[in-house]
């Protein structure tokens, strides 16, 4: 042998690992065995007493892999910590199988690891269920087109307020590859006037009207107000989008749960501190999450919005998108909203309207970390973003 060829090899789940060793002729048994091994996770879990951590730090170094804890673990100055663990799949499984036998919360912690390693392993095809209409995620990246009919949105304000401009906007969106349109009656760029519900349904309800009949695909309502999101589905809307991921107004949960629609719960906060960016996202829509489903929301049918643009700084924003993936851990579809936003203008130094290779860039780099929708203003050009990078990543 006078010369070898050595590369690295990044795997992202169990399936690669699996023909990655397949290919170098190993047995299938042997297959089956190692993939686990060849997977690393460095995972966080917030929150966990001392006592617990003690347990957990110790049984994670006898499986092989390793426990980051607060030093105040170790001086008993704290009364919990936040851990980072460091393991192989197959190291996992046995730490989760000893954790199921383990006091102080770790038999419960065991089983939502179990639960986010699986959802880290990846989603299957699911359906979104819009009433007389089907969405099918995991196929291909699904493009959601927008349709604000408010007189001051940051990008497209006063261009659609008339109800037939808007209709015949959404209808150009669904012939250059909408799946879905987004109406939108509030304006959310961070300076906008709070818009009364009324008013708010005043502007959507003539657009809504022609569009449940003219438009051949599923149709969204941007609002988080459940005052609207009742009158809307009435009328016959497919999906609610809510900005403040059930929040704003708690009621809108169960109004989405009474008609068996989808959700979008998107991340919102006043202000941009946290302690801990993405974990405290997470944290929030995990939050959203359990709103809904206590209201009746069927599991399938929430989404989740990392809120790009809204109480974010530019480099927090630039900051979740690196770490897009880390949504996963929630298990539900994630739709990304990046197009024409501040935080590209920031970036590149222009202005709205000559934001569309930075938002072409954000796009791809989305579906390429795992979304399942885009929201954009610009569909038939993403689109085609869409289907080139889904036929390199899907």
């Amino acid at each position: 042998m006078d010369r070898t060829n050595i590369r690295v090899v990044y795997l992202n789940n169990k399936e690669e690992a699996k023909e990655l060793i397949r290919l170098v002729g190993a047995d299938a048994g042997g297959v089956a065995a190692m993939a686990p091994k060849a997977i690393h996770r460095a995972l966080v879990v917030q929150g966990v007493s001392v006592k617990a951590a003690h347990i957990l730090k110790q049984e994670m170094l006898a499986k092989g892999g390793d426990a980051a804890v607060s030093r105040g673990v170790v001086t008993n100055s704290v009364s919990e910590t936040d851990i980072v663990l460091m393991g192989t799949l197959k190291q996992y499984q046995l730490l989760v199988h000893k954790l199921k036998q383990q006091p102080f919360g770790l038999a419960k912690l065991a089983v939502e690891l179990q639960q986010v390693l699986g959802f880290v392993e990846g989603r299957p095809k699911t359906v979104l269920n819009c009433r007389d209409q089907e969405l099918v995620l995991g196929e291909r990246t699904l493009v959601m087109g927008i349709v604000n009919v408010t007189p001051d949105s940051f990008s497209d304000g006063g261009k659609f307020i008339g109800p037939r401009q808007a209709v015949e906007q959404a209808l150009r969106l669904v012939q250059d590859g909408a799946d879905i349109i987004d109406i939108g009656g509030e304006s959310t760029r961070p300076t906008a006037a709070v818009v009364e519900a009324a008013e708010e349904w005043e502007r959507i309800r003539p657009v809504l009207e022609s569009l449940v009949k003219e438009v051949p695909v599923p149709v969204s309502v941007d609002t988080y107000k459940a005052e609207v999101a009742q009158k809307a589905l009435d009328m016959g809307a497919h999906m609610i989008n809510d900005i403040w991921g059930l929040k704003a107004d708690p009621a809108i949960a169960g109004v989405v749960a009474a008609f068996g629609v989808p959700v979008v719960i998107m991340h919102n906060q006043k202000g941009t501190e946290y302690r801990d960016l993405v974990g405290d996202v997470i944290w929030s829509l995990r939050e959203s999450v359990d709103i809904a489903e206590q209201a009746g929301v069927a599991g399938d049918q929430i989404i989740i919005d990392p809120g790009i643009g809204f109480g974010k700084t530019t480099e927090q924003n630039l900051e979740l998108m690196r770490r897009l993936r880390d949504f996963a851990s929630l298990g539900k579809a994630v739709l990304l909203g990046t197009s024409r936003k501040s935080m590209i203008g920031n970036t590149l130094g222009l202005p709205v309207g000559e934001r569309l290779e930075g938002t072409a860039a954000s796009v791809a780099l989305g579906i390429a970390y795992g979304v399942d929708i885009v929201r954009v203003h610009d569909v038939k050009e993403m689109v085609r973003v869409a289907r080139m990078t889904d036929a390199m990543v899907r």
